[in-house]
């Protein structure tokens, strides 16, 4: 509103000032033509221009004039005598005259001449004073409008406001209550709270996946710790029963101590996939050729793989260069190794290799045990899936895999290796990108 009034307001004083100034300018230049050709000693000719002016057809409705001479007779002009004394000469003043029989509000100037000869040039303002007038009324009129229409475009857009946040403060209280299923209902047409709604609601369902995630790992981790530590109070409560066989003790300290260090082993694979899924980690990336850490993972595997008779092949094409961390790195190529060892059985060959092209590095690796059914590749990627129905394992390894790699931008894709199965993971060739995908960059 209160730019409305100051528009009003620029343009009340631009069009009716324009007006007013312009009549200014030509009663200035009417009297300032009379006073150059007048002649103290033939006043006729000033008489003759005056007469012109009245009969002249422009203006005439609103021009004021009045030539009188010393004693104040009149020697020509449409208005009576001049009898105030007190207009001040050469300045343009407003006045009431008498003019064509009625008082009209005028602007004029007066000049008096050197024998005492009065000019009088004036102009009646009252046609501008309502053209003013109109001009007002219009502006208070649109202003009053526009207060109207202000008020009760204010109150919609404060319903309509009101409403679409009404409705995510609702759908944030239920689920502050634990409906972890409310969602913002959008409609086809999106605005921009459509858009936020949709944002929201993406929001929302990535939290109730990670929440059902957490319930169900929670479930998981309490399970795969509830019975390694009920075996352990049953041994330690038969060692302690049999007070004269200290072999049945020492024997339960063994198993003890076995069943801590795999709940230990859980919780550390547990901890490394939360610490990936985060996003942190323990160094700065920098740039890694996979060569160098394949190699020193095979040499480490060599020895087990002798003794399933296992031959272990490495294949490195070029210089296959990405950016990360070499530690999380040989973790993942060990998760691969110890599955592929498990699964591959005896007498059998396991291939890693690492090619690279424009765009990406892969890494592979390749057994030729039974492989994974297309139908499971998906969930062995998710913690605590176990494939195998023995009960061996606690279904982390290849979790923490998905997660390292996603940690450093890359993906992992389960193929059919016929037989066997092949783990391809792609990463961004570090020699066409210096950003990944998640934020990290490269630090040289």
């Amino acid at each position: 509103m209160a730019a409305t009034a100051l528009l009003s307001t620029v343009f009340y004083i631009g069009t009716v000032g324009i007006l007013d100034r312009d009549a200014d300018r030509k009663i200035a230049l009417t009297t300032k033509q009379l006073v150059e050709i007048a002649n103290p000693k033939d006043w006729r000719i000033v008489a003759a221009q005056i007469h012109q002016y009245m009969e002249d057809g422009v203006d005439s409705d609103t021009e004021i004039y009045l030539l009188s001479d010393a004693n104040g007779r009149i020697v020509t002009g449409n208005i009576p005598a001049w009898t105030d004394a007190t207009t001040p000469a050469d300045q343009l003043v407003d006045h009431a005259v008498m003019r064509e029989g009625r008082q009209s509000h005028a602007r004029i100037l007066l000049h008096r001449f050197a024998d005492g000869t009065l000019l009088v040039v004036g102009r009646d303002m009252s046609d501008l004073a309502e053209i003013g007038a109109l001009i007002a009324g219009a502006i208070w009129t649109g202003g009053a409008l526009a207060l109207v229409l202000s008020i009760v475009g204010t109150m919609v857009f404060h319903r309509t406001l009101e409403n679409r946040i009404g409705a995510i403060r609702q759908t944030a209280r239920d689920i502050q209550l634990g409906n972890l299923s409310r969602r913002i209902v959008t409609s086809d047409k999106l605005d921009e709270f459509g858009h936020l709604s949709e944002d929201i609601n993406h929001m929302l369902d990535r939290i109730e996946t990670l929440m059902e995630g957490v319930r169900s790992v929670s479930d998981t981790v309490a399970h795969n710790m509830r019975t390694p530590l009920s075996r352990i109070r049953m041994r330690l409560e038969e060692a302690g029963r049999a007070q004269s066989d200290p072999g049945a003790r020492e024997l339960a300290q063994i198993y003890a101590i076995e069943q801590i260090d795999g709940l230990t082993t859980l919780l550390d694979k547990l901890l490394q996939i939360a610490e990936a899924e985060s996003g942190t980690r323990r160094q700065p990336f920098a740039l890694i050729n996979l060569g160098d850490v394949i190699a020193p993972i095979i040499e480490l595997y060599d020895a087990a793989a002798d003794a399933q008779r296992i031959s272990l092949i490495a294949r490195i094409e070029g210089s296959p260069v990405i950016l990360g961390d070499k530690d999380l790195l040989a973790s993942v190529l060990a998760n691969l190794l110890d599955n592929a060892l498990k699964y591959a059985g005896d007498s059998t060959t396991i291939q890693v290799m690492a090619t690279h092209d424009v765009q990406t590095v892969t890494l592979v690796v390749q057994d030729r045990g039974p492989g994974i059914p297309f139908i499971e590749r998906e969930k062995v990627l998710r913690r605590f899936y176990r494939l195998d129905s023995d009960g061996h394992g606690n279904g982390l390894g290849l979790s923490i895999v998905a997660a390292l790699i996603s940690l450093h931008g890359g993906d992992v894709v389960l193929e059919d290796a016929a037989p066997g199965l092949r783990v391809r993971i792609i990463f961004p060739n570090a020699a066409t990108t210096s950003t990944l995908p998640n934020g990290n960059v490269l630090h040289a």
